[in-house]
């Protein structure tokens, strides 16, 4: 929502020519989540090292991962491994069956 009511003030705000004030007002967004700027820290070499260690041991999942990411110093969340995994699409490879 608070993405919607910032599109949605730079709108009225350009095309009406009015103020933040009244612009938030009329898109029913509240003014601090307008000016709101995220601030997330970089996540490229954490990202390239759970590459790095998924191409290394392809049997692992992702709470495996997390384990050898922290005893490398990695102190992180584990939701944002979580988020990370996903967004590289590693996968758990499975092993193949009995013939």
């Amino acid at each position: 929502m608070p993405a919607a009511g910032r599109e949605a003030w730079a709108n009225h705000a350009a095309t009406f020519q009015m103020s933040e004030r009244q612009a938030c007002r009329l898109a029913g967004a509240d003014r601090a989540s307008v000016r709101y700027v995220g601030t997330r820290p970089d996540d490229g070499l954490l990202r390239r090292r759970l590459k790095e260690l998924a191409d290394e041991r392809r049997r692992l999942e992702c709470r495996r991962l997390r384990v050898l990411l922290k005893w490398e110093c990695h102190a992180v969340n584990r939701k944002r491994i979580q988020r990370l995994y996903r967004e590289e699409k590693l996968i758990f490879r499975r092993r193949g069956g009995r013939k």
